[in-house]
């Protein structure tokens, strides 16, 4: 039997079937390679990845400042000494509020914890204190073993001080770097691919940064609203450590879904071992009222035109990327989904084929060293008198000659693919 006969016997749907099964198993392979090695070169890529975060909110406000005439490298400084400042003054702030309050803290806790333990033994539960102790010792290690993903994602930004201290001085220099260089940057990346691929490359990067740049805006002014709304509802009901309850769920509200849930029990614990039970259940109702509205009012409203994403698929990409990464993963699903869906969508459209320049090659040249010339002979003849006489046209008489014109520097010469 011929090879075509035997094909005669495959279904058409069997085989567009085949055709499509092992183009998705190369696919599926080629993201598994990528995923190992970002997980095995996790030490290197978090720090980066946090780097382009930052310079998306960074970038804008040093262009703003050179739109000013600020000099550039003073703008850079400004932007990169000034999160530096920010960041460390709300650590500094977040640390002394809680070791002034630290021991007080444990003593309450301590003593709620006993009187939990008292109360349930004298209830028609009749649980004693041996019962207890086993039912806490099962749910602790039923968290431990649910959270190894967390911890191995904790452990992907540093297992010990010097990874920390690398990562966080990496992060700074690529930070740095990006609002330095950034242009020159991306069009070194664009150059890699090949011709007849760069306006689609450089196009789809650009609206996604405008994507990620978005992102960032408005995820700080959520995580704003939600941490001056519960810091603020802490502060009425007379619960301590209202600010640092405040900086955590800013801190906690870039981590969708898990950190708002992670510092919402915080505020509603510290309010159960200082005021009781009944301020603790209206700052639970605080804190749910306050999700309620970022989820939908804000959420819709602000963060879904800046990155047009169904809620469902952001619950899947936090999950995902938690299980994947940890910690890191669960930080950076949201922006990275965002991003790739208009990248894609930007390429799929075919906005790019139209045939102009390549901004970020145009950059690139802009910035580049000029070509050596060979030095113009100098001879007794260009300096006479005669050769300063215009020579005769060649053009038709009365018309003038048509300038010299030299090639863009946004024009791609290259002829490699």
């Amino acid at each position: 039997m011929s090879q075509s006969e035997r094909d005669d016997t495959v279904p058409p749907g069997m085989r567009i079937a085949g055709a499509w099964a092992w183009r998705i198993l190369a696919v599926l392979a080629v993201l598994a390679v990528l995923v190992f090695l970002i997980i095995q070169l996790r030490l290197l890529i978090v720090p980066v990845l946090v780097a382009v975060v930052l310079s998306a909110l960074l970038v804008p406000f040093k262009n703003f400042l050179v739109r000013h005439r600020w000099p550039k490298g003073i703008a850079v400084a400004v932007a990169e000494l000034g999160t530096i400042v920010v960041v460390a003054a709300l650590v500094f702030l977040v640390a002394t509020q809680v070791s002034s309050g630290f021991g007080d803290l444990r003593d309450r806790t301590l003593t709620s914890y006993n009187d939990l333990k008292a109360f349930l033994a004298q209830s028609p539960l009749q649980i004693s204190e041996s019962d207890f102790n086993g039912y806490v010792s099962q749910i602790w290690d039923a968290v431990q073993e649910d959270s190894q993903a967390l911890i191995s994602g904790a452990a992907a930004v540093g297992s010990s001080i010097g990874h920390v201290l690398a990562g966080v001085l990496l992060t700074l220099f690529s930070t740095l770097f990006i609002l330095i260089d950034g242009e020159r940057i991306w069009g070194w990346i664009v150059r890699l691919f090949p011709r007849r691929a760069r306006a689609a490359t450089d196009g789809a990067g650009r609206v996604g940064w405008k994507t990620l740049q978005n992102f960032v805006k408005v995820q700080i002014l959520v995580a704003s609203i939600d941490a001056l709304g519960i810091a603020i509802g802490a502060a009425i009901l007379g619960v301590p450590l209202a600010i640092p309850i405040g900086v955590l769920v800013f801190l906690g509200s870039f981590i969708p879904i898990i950190g708002a849930v992670l510092t919402g029990a915080v505020a509603v614990f510290i309010a159960l071992v200082y005021n009781g039970w009944v301020i603790a259940l209206i700052m639970l109702g605080v804190v749910l009222l306050v999700q309620q509205v970022e989820g939908h009012v804000l959420q819709p409203l602000v963060m879904g035109s800046a990155v047009r994403i169904h809620p469902l698929a952001v619950v899947l990409a936090v999950a995902g990327g938690s299980m994947v990464a940890g910690i890191p993963g669960a930080f950076f699903a949201v922006p990275l989904v965002a991003t790739l869906n208009v990248m894609v969508n930007y390429v799929a459209g075919g906005a790019w084929r139209a045939d102009t320049p390549v901004p970020a090659l145009a950059a690139l040249a802009a910035h580049a060293p000029p070509p050596d010339t060979p030095e113009p002979a100098a001879s007794a003849a260009s300096a006479s008198p005669a050769s300063a006489s215009p020579a005769p046209s060649s053009s038709p008489a009365g018309s003038p000659e048509p300038p010299a014109t030299t090639p863009s520097p946004a024009k791609d010469t290259s002829t490699d693919d």
